[in-house]
């Protein structure tokens, strides 16, 4: 058999697909989309009457190997723009039709055909369908608008894994079994931590267990804050569309901004806190000796995102960041991108992610300022990451609209890399708000503005370290640290409520299930709920002023006295911070 490279084998297998469609639903008319070759596998969109289930898919995988046996040539055509145009009016397929319609007036229109089967492609395909390994497996169903716009017709997607080897499909196939296992969408209902309510479409309802996770993370970033000295600030949240027009947001972000009228003005809900720090500098008169000042802010924020955009925690319309601008002069931007880069890194391996890529994303096509401010903003940000000893990538023309940036990504536990932290430069915002502080000769001279995020989104990071660490939150975390378990309640009850109020005392979280159920039943429901430690009180206990500890995930117990183990529950607590900076 002909060696085929892997995009060859997943072009050939999605038409082998749509194929298969058309043979299991013979009496349908179907209209074909696009079928692109993607990471992992391809996918291809669909418009019939029959809405594909789950259960269609195996029947489909079914043809897809009869097709194969049948060994049927595979053949390359090439059409004239008006006869791909016909052939498809002729076949009532206004999907191609718009395709082809699109195509530039020099394209060369190409098709496929393997037996009674034809669709427009550029290929390339391999020669005959016993070519195809059968190596593939058909995922899921998905909803997807035509050509991506909301405007256009919902079609079918369905998504395949293609490989040419069945090793790598079964390696691929398990790892989207532990994704789903860690999805945070199933992990946060089960766990009870936030859920969504079509009231508020993609902005997460957090119950209590929830917002506890949430406002933890806030509370762990303001001992950052104070550690590397940042100060807090509150700003509003609607504000006049002038100050948007100012910052340059209106013009470059206004279609994913929110509006009101009020008293015959325009006002916007931000989507971001920068312009109101640009006010908050502006309003008092600083010198170098100030500098670097540092704004933290945990402002909601809200931005438009398209139905289709949305999914979990990880896409909302509404959010907060832990957000900060540092307003700095140009000597010393060096040492303050070595200081951030250190406070990342040490964050980051404090949640326990170790696979960390440090990225600098450079001018965009759209963007604000001139070449000469952009040539001295890149430079600076390149020199200081050459400084700071951390290897990284370029990543051309993806900076923001007014100055470059260094993004920092990270690997999950299954070896997914989400962005997460963000440094910018900017050198524009200063220049259009008029900033000024008084250098060291006493004139005037413009600031240079550092946006900087760590986490990052706290909702989108919620999502993604709870699919990290597959719902078992570190001890310091977690919001039940442990549940006590009496064996009998008449007579242990009260011992087990005195135990509960001594660590609730040290600032420790406990539960104390009291439920009327078998012991084996509640052992199985504390295992669910993902809680670190089952605690478990009977006669011999008692009698020892001990419990019988169980860590989660462990089958076996031991004897722990009540005095050991409340040394042991401060000290996983005070791990709240990471141990290099527990001293500052």
């Amino acid at each position: 058999m002909a060696n085929f490279k892997l995009d060859t084998i997943r072009h050939s297998s999605a038409h082998l697909m749509a194929q298969a469609i058309s043979r299991v639903f013979p009496n349908t008319h179907i209209q074909f989309g696009i079928g692109p070759v993607i990471e992992h596998g391809f996918y291809y969109d669909i418009d019939m009457d029959h809405r594909l289930v789950e259960e269609d898919l195996e029947k489909i995988e079914k043809e897809m190997a009869k097709i194969i046996s049948e060994g049927l040539e595979i053949e390359r055509k090439v059409m004239s723009r008006q006869e791909a145009l016909d052939f498809f009016e002729s076949k009532n397929d206004a999907l191609k039709i718009d395709l082809i319609s699109s195509l530039p007036e020099d394209e060369e229109i190409s098709c496929y055909q393997q037996g009674e089967f034809i669709d427009l492609c550029r290929g390339p395909h391999v020669e005959n369908t016993k070519q195809i390994p059968q190596h593939f497996k058909l995922l899921s169903i998905a909803g997807a608008y035509w050509r991506g716009d909301e405007k256009n017709k919902m079609l079918q997607r369905v998504y395949a894994a293609c490989f040419a080897d069945r090793k790598e499909l079964k390696k691929h196939l398990t790892y989207l079994e532990e994704a789903k296992k860690r999805d945070h969408r199933k992990l946060g209902k089960e766990l009870e931590l936030f859920h969504f309510n079509s009231v508020a479409p993609a902005s997460p309802f957090f119950m209590p267990k929830g917002a506890f996770v949430y406002n933890k993370l806030i509370e762990f970033m303001r001992e950052i804050y104070r550690i590397y000295d940042y100060q807090e600030v509150i700003t509003p949240q609607i504000l006049d569309s002038e100050l948007w027009h100012t910052s340059g947001h209106y013009e470059h972000y206004k279609d994913n901004m929110y509006f009101s009228n009020i008293d015959e003005r325009e006002y916007a809900v931000k989507p971001m806190n920068c312009p109101c720090h640009m006010l908050m500098f502006k309003h008092y008169k600083y010198s170098y000796r100030d500098l670097p000042m540092r704004y933290a802010d945990f402002g909601r924020l809200h931005r438009y995102e398209k139905a289709g955009a949305v999914t979990g925690l990880t896409r909302v319309r509404t959010f907060c960041q832990d957000d900060a601008h540092i307003f700095i002069d140009m000597e010393r931007i060096q040492g303050e991108i070595s200081m951030l880069m250190d406070m990342f890194f040490t964050c980051y391996e404090h949640f326990g992610f170790t696979g960390i890529k440090v990225n600098l994303s450079t001018r965009p096509e759209k963007k604000s300022g001139d070449d000469a401010t952009w040539d001295k903003a890149e430079s600076a940000l390149e020199e200081a990451l050459k400084k700071s000893g951390h290897k990284y990538f370029i990543k051309e023309g993806d900076g923001a609209f007014y100055g470059p940036k260094i993004d920092v990504e990270i690997s999950d536990a299954i070896g997914r890399y989400y962005q997460l932290g963000t440094i910018q430069l900017d050198f524009q915002l200063p220049e259009r708000f008029g900033l000024t502080y008084t250098n060291t000769e006493g004139n005037e001279e413009k600031p240079v503005v550092i946006h900087r995020a760590l986490l990052g989104s706290l909702e989108r990071f919620f999502g993604v370290y709870l699919e990290h660490v597959a719902g078992v939150f570190p001890f310091w975390l977690a919001p039940e640290q442990a549940i006590i378990v009496p064996v009998n309640n008449d007579a242990h009850l009260e011992f087990a409520q005195q135990l509960q109020r001594d660590l609730f005392n040290k600032g420790l979280r406990i539960k104390i299930d009291d439920r009327n159920e078998s012991m084996g039943y509640k052992t199985r429901q504390i295992q669910q709920s993902k809680a670190p430690y089952m605690l478990v009180i009977g006669d011999r206990e008692m009698e020892s002023n001990s419990v019988n500890i169980r860590k989660y995930g462990e089958k076996k117990s031991e004897s722990m006295s009540i005095e050991k183990l409340t040394e042991h529950f401060v000290e996983l607590n005070n791990q709240f911070m990471p141990e290099k900076l527990r001293s500052k």
